[in-house]
């Protein structure tokens, strides 16, 4: 899921070790585009706790939305849950000390959806491989949206996980047919057709729709195509919709400071790309300096939001509030406790809700603290938690 997966499960995957071991994981089964879309949503919303939690949940309206179904379709979103769950992972790989490790697993070990919540658990086993950043590149949802095609989604997901070694090594093409999930098609076993039907049109749209441009190359015996492979290289025009795997950024002093806060490392990660180092810092240093703050990662964000700590502003964290204001308070405490991937789509889904210019404008520039759609705003609140303002 940017930073955002550590993506799905699907297809080949080889990790480039001192030694240069290949790990490979295989998905069986066909899955939908929006199926692997779903995937990566699921994925990405567990992955800061994905070894430590035993079951995930998110908003189903949420997970709807960000799929691309209608946000009331819950039938689809059981179907495509299903299919997860009877999916089946296969990997085979050496482990870190060496030893030859196979296994399988089932892509979701359950789901189940009660009371608008999706919730749903991993194996240990999968949930270990999917958390090591060495064999899942973190795949954008922002450039997942752009994909039509589950064939070039898929393509473009193995291909970028070798995005910073600029190759993916000779696929054989039994292996490359199962990537694209037409292994169990005679008419494309002859290269003629896999080229025409898959390959040309899938390294079309990942040139034109991702962070990354492919080309294919093949290898032969006799005159009969065996391998083939790609090249990758950065796309200039969309490379602004990367995302690194916050190596870097986790190195910084700032970022220790921030986990020691208690925020998540998504978060801490974002906030750095948004802000910069020097003036989380600072805030930082604001926030150690009030007295009576309850939850100082909350009043940080407000902080960075508000930008608290200018000359003229110096607000108090014991300042009482009420009304609307406790409302807001309240609002500001939801979305905080929301993931990246989910405050994302409950923008998206309250825009999508504005039918009048002037209240879309007046979201768009002030958010959830918009005026204009304040009671709007509470009752959307209210219908994703039912009691979030009792007692307010």
């Amino acid at each position: 899921m940017n930073d955002i997966p550590r993506d799905k499960l699907t297809g080949a995957l080889r990790r480039g070790a001192v030694k240069k071991h290949v790990a490979a994981i295989h998905v069986s089964g066909k899955l939908t585009l929006l199926q692997r879309k779903l995937s990566n949503v699921l994925l990405l919303n567990a992955y800061d706790t994905l070894t430590q939690a035993r079951s995930f949940q998110m908003d189903a309206r949420t997970l709807c939305l960000m799929v691309g179904y209608n946000s009331n379709d819950f039938e689809t979103l059981k179907h495509s849950l299903r299919g997860l769950a009877e999916t089946v992972a296969e990997w085979d790989m050496l482990d870190a000390t060496g030893q030859h490790e196979w296994g399988v697993s089932s892509l979701l070990s359950y789901a189940k959806l009660k009371g608008g919540v999706c919730e749903y658990a991993y194996s240990p086993a999968l949930a270990e491989k999917l958390s090591d950043p060495k064999v899942f590149a973190l795949i954008n949802l922002n450039i997942q949206r752009r994909f039509t095609s589950g064939h070039a989604l898929a393509l473009y997901e193995n291909c970028y996980r070798f995005h910073r070694t600029g190759s993916t090594g000779w696929w054989p093409l039994e292996t490359f047919r199962r990537l694209m999930g037409v292994d169990d098609s005679s008419y494309y076993e002859t290269y003629k057709h896999l080229n025409a039907k898959i390959i040309k049109p899938a390294v079309a749209e990942v040139n034109r729709s991702s962070n990354i441009v492919i080309t294919p190359e093949t290898r032969k015996r006799g005159r009969a195509v065996t391998d083939i492979r790609f090249a990758i290289k950065p796309n200039p025009q969309l490379a602004i919709l990367d995302l690194d795997d916050g190596a870097g950024q986790r190195r910084a002093p700032v970022y220790d400071r921030l986990r020691a806060m208690g925020v998540s490392d998504r978060l801490a990660r974002q906030w750095m790309t948004e802000h910069g180092e020097a003036q989380i810092a600072g805030k930082l240093d604001y926030v150690a300096a009030q007295t009576d703050v309850k939850s100082p990662a909350r009043y940080l964000a407000a902080a960075l939001r508000d930008d608290f700590g200018k000359p003229d502003q110096e607000p108090s964290p014991r300042t009482p509030i009420t009304g609307r204001a406790a409302r807001l308070g309240r609002v500001q405490e939801l979305v905080a406790a929301r993931t990246p991937t989910q405050r994302d789509a409950d923008k998206r889904l309250f825009l999508n809700s504005i039918s009048q210019a002037s209240k879309r404008l007046d979201f768009e520039r002030h958010g959830w603290m918009s005026a204009l759609n304040a009671k709007d705003v509470m009752a959307f609140w209210e219908d994703l938690y039912p009691s979030a303002f009792e007692g307010l």
